[in-house]
């Protein structure tokens, strides 16, 4: 069964910087494509963030370009968001998904990791 596990959030003053993580199980990971989400209370879910399969192309939300950097490790099965000047608006939980080609992301979503930036 496929499986998606994010973690490395935490609370971070205005200007800090965290690492997420996403550890990624029981599907071909390699032939996938992976994207982090956030959905901060009371907004819908929105992608922040992707990268192909090989790792060869990212695209960002234009909220946090220049500021975050999606990265891969294939043989780890990971999925890495560095997040660097964050802001009080990027406070929400960050959940990542994996799809096939073009194709519908996961169905099933995973618990998330909460990041909290604030003074």
């Amino acid at each position: 069964q496929a499986q998606l596990v994010e973690s490395g959030g935490g609370l971070v003053p205005p200007g800090g910087s965290l690492r997420l993580s996403c550890a990624a199980s029981g599907f071909p990971f390699d032939n996938y494509a992976i994207a982090w989400f956030r959905q901060a209370p009371g907004k819908e879910r929105e992608e922040v963030s992707c990268i192909t399969h090989r790792g060869g192309s990212t695209h960002y939300a234009d909220s946090v370009k220049g500021r975050f950097t999606i990265s891969r490790d294939n043989p780890q099965k990971t999925v890495h968001l560095q997040m660097n000047s964050l802001k009080p608006d990027d406070t929400a939980v960050y959940y990542c998904n994996a799809r096939f080609g073009a194709g519908e992301y996961f169905a099933s979503w995973g618990q998330g990791t909460q990041v909290t930036v604030s003074s």
